[in-house]
C-alpha cells in the first residue's frame, strides 16, 4: 500500500458518516415559509413588539387558540425569528427591524410578491423549466405586456428598495452634479430615481414602465416631495421613444430578465440616450465566476430559470462582454453596503 492510498485509508477511517440533516431541511424548507406566512397573517410579530409577551395575551391579541399560538410561537423560537425566557416571547433584533409592522424598515410586504402565484408558481414547474431551459409559466410568466404581478411588485417591494436605494446615489453623483437628467428603465416603484432626486436638488428624473405600474411611481415621487422633478414615459423599455440626452440611464433589476443578445439590444439604446460622459447604472445579482458563490447571489439564476423564457444572474465578466458590444467603453463593478447581496454595474459612454 502506498502512502498516499494509506491518508486517503486514514483520512477516509477517521470522516464522520454522511447525515441526511441538510436533506430534511431542504424537503422541509416550505414548512418554514408557511409558518412564517401564518406569523405576518395574524401580526404576531408586531403584537409582541407592543407588548404581549404571554401565549394567553398573544391569543387574545391575534384572535387565536392559546394551543396554536403556543406551538407557533415555540417553532419560531426554534428557527430563530423569537427568543423565549420562561414563558415569555421576544423579538429578535431582526425580526424587530423586518417584521414587526410599527418598524419604519419592515419588510413583512415583500412576502406579497414572494408569495404571488407567478413567484410560487414558477417553483412549482421547476423539472419543465429545466427540461425546456426557460420559464413553463404561460404566455412567458411576468415578462407578458402590462403583466399586473409588477404592480404588486412595485408596491410590495418598495419598504426594501427604499432602504436600498439610499446608499447609491453617492455611489453615483457623490459631488452633485450641476446638472443630472436621469431616466429610470422600468421604474417599478421608482425609489432609486426617487433617491437620486432626493441626493442632488438638480436631478430631473425621467421614469418608464407601463402605465399601471407608472401610478406607483408618481405616488411615491409625490410622497417625497419631489414630483415636480418627476415625469413618466409609459410603454415598454424595447418599444418606448426615450428621447436623449441623459447623464444617467437606471436600469436596476432590469437586465437578468433577458439573454445577452437582448440585453445588448436594449443597451445599444441606452448608450444612443446617453450623453458622452453619461453612465449607465444596473443593480444586479452578480455571482462570481464559478456560479456557485456567494450562495444568496447566486441562487438567483434558479428564480430566473422558473419566471422568464431566458433570464440568467451574469457574472462580471458577462457584463462586460454585453457592455462592450453595446458601445460602450468601461464597466465597473461597485460593491453596496451590507446587508445587500447585490452590486452595481456602472457603465460609461465615453468620446470615441
Amino acid at each position: 500500500m502506498t502512502e498516499s492510498t494509506g491518508r486517503r485509508l486514514d483520512s477516509s477511517h477517521r470522516s464522520t458518516p454522511p447525515s441526511p440533516k441538510l436533506f430534511f431541511e431542504v424537503a422541509r424548507g416550505y414548512q418554514r415559509t408557511a409558518v412564517l406566512k401564518a406569523a405576518l397573517d395574524l401580526d404576531l410579530f408586531t403584537a409582541i413588539g407592543e407588548g404581549h409577551q404571554m401565549v394567553d395575551e398573544l391569543a387574545r391579541r391575534c384572535e387565536a387558540s392559546e394551543r396554536g399560538m403556543r406551538i407557533l410561537c415555540d417553532y419560531l423560537t426554534i428557527i430563530g425569528l423569537l427568543t423565549k425566557e420562561g414563558e415569555r416571547y421576544h423579538l429578535t433584533p431582526e425580526s424587530s427591524a423586518f417584521l414587526d409592522r410599527r418598524s419604519p424598515t419592515c419588510l413583512a410586504s415583500v412576502l406579497d410578491f414572494l408569495y404571488a402565484p407567478p413567484m410560487t408558481d414558477g417553483f412549482q414547474t421547476v423539472t419543465e423549466a429545466v427540461r425546456r431551459g426557460g420559464t413553463a409559466l404561460p404566455d412567458g410568466g411576468p415578462l407578458a405586456p402590462e403583466h399586473p404581478a409588477w404592480v404588486n411588485f412595485a408596491r410590495a417591494m418598495q419598504p426594501m428598495a427604499a432602504l436600498m436605494a439610499r446608499s447609491i446615489p453617492p455611489l453615483i453623483d457623490p459631488h452633485r452634479a450641476p446638472r443630472l437628467r436621469v431616466l429610470d428603465v422600468a421604474a417599478g416603484h421608482g425609489e432609486y430615481g426617487i433617491a437620486l432626486a432626493r441626493h442632488n436638488p438638480a436631478a430631473e428624473i425621467v421614469a418608464l414602465d407601463w402605465p399601471n405600474v407608472l401610478q406607483v411611481a408618481v405616488e411615491n415621487a409625490e410622497k417625497a416631495g419631489i414630483g415636480h422633478r418627476y415625469r413618466t414615459i409609459a410603454g415598454s423599455a424595447f418599444d418606448a421613444d426615450w428621447g436623449s440626452g441623459y447623464d444617467v440611464v437606471l436600469l436596476n433589476n432590469f437586465l437578468h430578465h433577458f439573454d445577452p443578445p437582448t440585453c445588448e439590444r436594449l443597451l445599444r439604446k441606452v448608450h444612443a440616450a446617453l450623453v458622452t460622459g453619461g453612465r449607465a447604472v444596473a443593480l444586479e445579482f452578480v455571482p462570481n465566476e464559478d456560479r456557485v458563490t456567494p450562495p444568496e447571489t447566486a441562487t438567483f439564476s434558479m428564480i430566473m430559470l422558473v419566471t422568464t423564457p431566458r433570464g440568467d444572474a451574469y457574472t462580471f465578466v458577462q457584463y462586460q462582454d454585453m457592455f462592450r458590444n453595446a458601445g460602450f467603453s468601461r464597466t465597473e463593478l461597485v460593491p453596496l453596503p451590507p446587508p445587500s447581496a447585490q452590486q452595481l454595474v456602472i457603465s460609461y459612454k465615453e468620446a470615441k
